[in-house]
């Protein structure tokens, strides 16, 4: 077997047990108005502690009047939605009385363009298929299907398709690093991951709560390199910044002095390399605060406030 075959079948090997297919059903009225329940969906996810925790995609679990949980070996069982984020794409879910293979979680602060990856699902109902792909692109900010903004998410060529949302994305170790969200319709070679340093932020929160509080400022946002030069000549505290993409309408972002084009690398007087950096400052103690914003503008250094405001359900 060649080094790169191998590679990706250890890798397999180490989560494989952990991928989960998950199937939801929800009640219709029929042609006669009678309401029945049927099959409304599915989609994937992956048990990430012993006791039964699940991560899958919010909008694989929106709506479900119940969820069940299919296991590699066939088993299936009903599981209960812990917390759900529209936001982040993000949901938890929970099975009982039974003893779990666990998938190990990753970091992503290490994680490179160009590095490889593996998708593990369930596209189209077909159990643990698995593709591969290298990084595209880190830090991106993408709108989903429903007019959300979802951070961090890392962007890869891994072919995803229909039923392979909220499976997981590994490196060659097998450790999970992002959270299968998305693919634009009718592009190829473009798919979607929320990494998972910000998933694991949203799973503490939401095992603990139920639900997220979070400051919301509504902008679109891109990791960047920056200039050695700019960052001698501003003596700034880190080589990256978050380049702003887009400007939400009526939006903190949009009553500020902030302006498309503009890195952002201070927030709240803390240094900014990812959008996972960011993501950690936006918490409930932000929200209806005036919080400082250092960016560069062109030559220029600015410093101006903004007031992050509660993220609307």
């Amino acid at each position: 077997m060649d080094s790169f075959s191998e590679t990706v079948v250890n890798a397999v090997d180490r989560i494989k047990n952990a991928v989960v297919k998950i199937d939801i059903s929800k009640s219709r009225k029929d042609r006669k108005g009678n309401v029945r329940r049927g099959p409304a969906g599915s989609g994937s996810g992956f048990i990430f502690s012993s006791d039964g925790y699940l991560m899958t995609n919010s909008h694989v679990v929106t709506g479900a009047e119940r969820i069940k949980v299919t296991l590699i070996d066939g088993t299936e069982v009903d599981a209960q939605l812990i917390g759900n984020d529209p936001d982040t794409d993000l949901a938890i879910l929970k099975i009982y009385d039974g003893k779990y293979s666990v998938a190990k979680l990753g970091d992503t602060d290490h994680l490179k363009i160009g590095q490889l990856v593996i998708a593990i699902g369930n596209p189209y109902g077909y159990q643990h298929t698995v593709t591969t792909g290298v990084v595209s692109a880190l830090g991106r900010t993408m709108r989903t299907q429903s007019g959300r903004w979802v951070d961090s998410v890392i962007q890869t060529d891994a072919a995803l398709n229909p039923g392979n949302s909220g499976g997981p994305m590994t490196n060659a170790d097998g450790e999970v690093i992002g959270v299968n969200t998305a693919v634009i319709r009718g592009a190829q070679g473009l798919s979607f991951a929320v990494n998972i340093s910000t998933a694991k932020e949203i799973a503490s929160q939401l095992i603990k709560d139920g639900k997220i509080f979070k400051a919301y400022l509504g902008i679109m946002l891109q990791e960047i390199d920056l200039n050695p030069k700019v960052v001698r000549h501003f003596n700034l505290p880190t080589s990256r910044g978050l380049f702003v993409v887009g400007i939400e309408e009526d939006s903190p972002a949009s009553r500020s002095q902030l302006e498309e084009g503009d890195i952002i690398f201070r927030f709240n007087n803390q240094p900014l390399s990812t959008t996972n950096d960011l993501f950690k400052q936006l918490t409930k103690d932000k929200i209806l605060q005036w919080v400082d914003l250092a960016v560069i503008r062109h030559n220029k250094q600015l410093n101006f406030g903004i007031f992050p405001i509660e993220q609307a359900a």
